[in-house]
């Protein structure tokens, strides 16, 4: 099985981490900030993509750390 892209999101005045599909967070942050470097380390640990969202839900950045080439970097 493969392993999912971690997404860093926004939800209820929380921000949250969590495998892309999941429905729970794995974890959460007051800040942004918090949350950004919560889910950086979990995406360098699976060796993949963390999508960063914005409070509205857009996707703001993204960062690889798999070893994907079929993946677009941002």
């Amino acid at each position: 099985m493969a392993t999912r892209d971690i997404e860093t999101y926004y939800e209820d005045g929380v921000w949250k981490n969590r495998p892309q599909g999941n429905t729970n967070a794995s974890n959460t942050a007051k800040t942004k900030a918090e949350a950004k470097k919560k889910g950086r380390k979990m995406a360098k640990s699976r060796k993949v993509e963390h999508v960063i969202k914005k409070k509205d839900g857009t996707i703001g950045t993204k960062k690889s750390y798999g070893n994907n080439p079929s993946k677009v970097k941002g």
